[in-house]
């Protein structure tokens, strides 16, 4: 698989009607976690250059940021493809106390009512084909990943768990941990590391299985 071009298309942000969310049929694969889980790092290391913003103060980011990638081959065979990847804002903690934190959830949540509509054919055809739910593995179990599981699984696709930062963990803690996960979300995490690009390849094949057009399977 060859990544081809990524670019930023447009943001959502609370309470807004985010007319601007592509509606044009590409697959759309959402990505959540804690505001410190590091879902921009992960993105720039996918993409391998700097398209979202990094920050070392956690929950600054309230927008839903779209970006649209052209992608040759992967999974599903030769050819060129298209997707949208979506950095959901982060949950967990946000400058500004409680009421930072319910403007990050209303930033989520207009954008899958958008994305997936509501009795609007072109909507519809926009919906999010995955979601990935970014957990540090460090922290197996924490209660607010299980509860925005639960919250991404009754408004859009059951997440796929990414354990991200598993270069931080000895051996031994890396199996005790990924076992962790998966008892707590009843499914095997993909591990990954952004910093040395262990398991990038396997979501990137996740990515494709999720968002590529079916018609070039």
């Amino acid at each position: 698989m060859r990544l081809l071009s990524a670019d930023f298309v447009t943001s959502a942000a609370a309470g807004g009607r985010s007319t601007g969310i592509p509606a044009d049929g590409l697959g759309q694969v959402a990505i959540a976690g804690r505001s410190n889980v590091g879902k921009s790092t992960l993105l720039n290391a996918l993409v391998r250059r700097k398209v979202a913003r990094t920050s070392a103060a956690p929950g600054k980011t309230r927008l839903a940021n779209v970006f649209r990638l052209t992608v040759e081959g992967g999974t599903g065979g030769p050819g060129r493809w298209s997707l949208y990847l979506v950095d959901l804002p982060g949950y967990g903690y946000a400058r500004g106390g409680a009421d930072a934190a319910n403007e990050l959830a209303e930033v989520a949540a207009t954008y899958f009512a958008n994305a997936s509509g509501t009795g609007t054919e072109s909507r519809q055809a926009a919906a999010p084909r995955g979601t990935l739910l970014l957990v540090d593995s460090r922290h197996p179990g924490l209660d607010s990943d299980v509860q925005a599981a639960r919250w991404l699984s009754s408004v859009g696709p059951a997440p796929h768990i990414v354990a991200t930062k598993i270069d931080k963990l000895s051996r031994a803690e890396r199996v005790r941990n990924l076992r962790d996960l998966e008892r707590v979300f009843g499914i095997p995490p993909l591990a990954v590391s952004a910093t040395g690009g262990e398991g990038l390849d396997e979501l990137w094949r996740l990515i494709a299985r999720l968002a590529r057009p079916s018609e070039n399977r």
